[in-house]
């Protein structure tokens, strides 16, 4: 027997779990194993980049202003913006706090959503019909006008940003989370877990929120850009973060100022943001696709 004979004979015997026949699936997708390295290119840029630059991303250059690229002998790769800021540095820095945002925001829906999906789902009852209830109310409210009226409120504050995007971007995912935990809470497994006198909260963090996992990370992944486009609207609006400090959409709408003047301030960042977006959803694809137990 050989070498590879050996190894696939172990597989048969052995077996693999979901979460590794879904990672050799997800591999097995180009479009999503390319946005996956795509993705991880960009962040890695985003966050280590700006320090490898020569220029700091609120750094003025009176003498380059509005540089055409590649002025490389004095290190403004992507030019220069109309201040003479290095507009590399601010695009990659724009990254960091576009991909933070949606990161941690759509962490606070994560844990948001999932609490109350699997809560409302398993309890039922009085309790499921007064927390799908306060979904509606807050489905009825203009979720944007809502984050607005929050950062008029509060002042515009990077932490205040992701955790009011954050407690906006719940709903939807606590509807598929309670629908998920409809369908698991009368199985055997579950029913084993209360006979054995597990607690309520026990039984949902041991067993319901595991097993609806698969379908929360798809919903993630398309959740990320959705508050990415939110964070840069807010920013197109004059909401979001402050000067010096900027973010894609800020850029996007610094761009759209200069558009006739210097098109670039306007086209690199809006690059930047697209190819993220398309792969993070070529991802949630990827992913849906990997973890669907009837597509095999």
């Amino acid at each position: 027997m050989t070498a590879n004979e050996a190894m696939e004979a172990t597989e048969v015997i052995g077996g693999r779990s979901l979460w590794q026949d879904a990672g050799r699936r997800l591999l097995g997708n180009k479009a999503a194993a390319t946005g996956l390295v795509i993705l991880a290119v960009v962040a890695i840029a985003s966050f280590v980049g700006p320090y490898l630059l020569p220029w700091s991303y609120d750094q003025i250059d009176w003498d380059h202003i509005e540089a055409l690229p590649p002025d490389i002998a004095m290190g403004h790769y992507l030019g220069t913006d109309s201040l003479g800021r290095d507009l590399l540095a601010r695009t990659l820095v724009g990254g960091r706090v576009s991909l933070t945002v949606g990161i941690l925001a759509t962490t606070v829906a994560l844990l948001i959503g999932v609490t109350v999906g699997a809560v409302a789902g398993f309890v039922g009852g009085r309790t499921d019909q007064l927390l799908m209830r306060f979904v509606d109310l807050m489905y009825s409210v203009p979720l944007t006008f809502f984050v607005i009226i929050l950062m008029v409120l509060f002042g515009r504050n990077f932490t205040l940003m992701f955790i009011a995007i954050g407690a906006v971007e719940w709903l939807t995912m606590a509807r598929i989370v309670r629908g998920q935990t409809l369908a698991l809470r009368g199985k055997e497994f579950i029913e084993a877990a209360r006979a054995s006198g597990g607690s309520t909260p026990a039984i949902i963090w041991r067993h319901i929120v595991p097993n609806v996992l698969g379908v929360v990370v798809v919903y993630v992944t398309l959740t990320i850009p959705q508050v990415i486009l939110l964070e840069s609207f807010l920013s197109f609006l004059g909401l979001g973060v402050q000067e010096p400090m900027t973010s894609w959409g800020m850029l996007i709408n610094d761009g759209a100022v200069e558009l006739q003047i210097n098109p670039r301030t306007l086209i690199v960042p809006a690059a930047f943001m697209t190819v993220t977006l398309f792969c993070f959803n070529f991802l949630g694809d990827g992913l849906r696709d990997a973890l669907d137990p009837k597509d095999r």
